[in-house]
C-alpha cells in the first residue's frame, strides 16, 4: 500500500489492480482494512479505527482512492461527491484510436446485475441511466492510445462500457470486448488524478497517482510527455 496523502481527516492511497476497496463475498482482505491497520500502527490507536469509504474502484482498476479518517470528513466528502465537487481524472489504454481526438460521450446505461455488466444505448430505454463523460487523446505508441477521461456522471462500469461502445475497449478488459487479457489480470484503466477542496481546512488538494508497474504505462506516458 502506498499512501499519497494523509492528515487528521483524509487519507488517500494508491490501489493496485486486483485489490478490493471494501469486503465482498470473496473474503479477500480489502484495502480499507489494510489502511485501518496502517493508521492503527502508525498512530498507536487502541481498538477499532474509524475509516470511511468515500468511493470505490473496480477490482481490476488501479489508482487513487480517497478515505475519510473522521465522521465529519466522511459526511462532507460524501456530499461533495454527490454534488460533483470532487474531480477525478482517469487514464485508459486502448488498442483502437477514438473516431475523434476529443469528444463527449452521452449514453443511457442499463446494468445487468447477474452478469455484473452494463450495456450502453444511444437513446433512453426502460431502466436506463444517463451517462456522460469527456475524453481526450493525449498520447500513443505504435500499438496503443492513451485517453484522458473526465467523468461527468458516476455509473456502473461507465468508462469501460462507454469506451467499448465507441469502439475502444480498454486493454485487458475481456468483459467489454478486449481481444486478450493482461498478464496480471488487470485492465489498463487508472484513476490518475483527484482534485477537491479539503472538507475541513478548505485548502485545495490535487494529486496524481503513481503509474502501474506495467512498462507499457510508462512508455505511453513518456510518448505523451506526461
Amino acid at each position: 500500500m502506498r499512501v499519497v496523502y494523509e492528515d487528521n481527516h483524509v487519507i488517500i492511497v494508491y490501489k493496485e489492480s486486483g485489490e478490493i476497496v471494501q469486503g465482498d463475498k470473496t473474503g479477500d482482505v480489502p484495502l480499507s482494512e489494510t489502511v485501518k491497520a496502517y493508521v492503527r500502527e502508525k498512530y498507536h490507536k487502541p481498538g477499532n479505527v474509524f475509516l470511511g469509504v468515500v468511493h470505490r474502484l473496480d477490482r481490476p482498476v488501479a489508482g487513487l482512492v480517497v478515505f475519510a479518517r473522521t465522521g465529519k470528513a466522511l459526511a462532507r466528502l460524501n456530499d461533495m461527491f454527490r454534488r460533483g465537487d470532487i474531480h477525478k481524472t482517469y487514464w485508459a489504454l486502448t488498442r483502437n484510436a477514438p473516431p475523434e481526438p476529443e469528444g463527449t460521450l452521452t449514453h443511457w446505461l442499463v446494468r445487468n446485475e447477474r452478469q455484473n455488466k452494463s450495456y450502453a444505448h444511444d437513446r433512453e430505454v426502460p431502466g436506463s441511466k444517463k451517462a456522460v463523460l469527456h475524453y481526450r487523446l493525449i498520447g500513443h505508441t505504435d500499438n496503443y492510445h492513451l485517453l484522458e477521461v473526465q467523468l461527468l456522471t458516476g455509473r456502473h462500469h461507465q468508462i469501460r462500457c462507454q469506451l467499448a461502445h465507441m469502439g475502444c475497449p480498454i486493454r485487458g478488459d475481456l468483459k467489454y470486448g478486449a481481444r486478450r487479457s493482461n498478464p496480471d489480470g488487470s485492465i489498463s484503466l487508472l484513476a490518475r488524478r483527484v482534485a477537491f477542496e479539503h472538507p475541513v481546512s478548505h485548502q485545495p488538494v490535487e494529486l496524481d497517482s503513481p503509474l502501474p508497474a506495467d512498462r507499457l504505462w510508462h512508455d505511453v506516458a513518456a510518448a505523451a510527455g506526461c
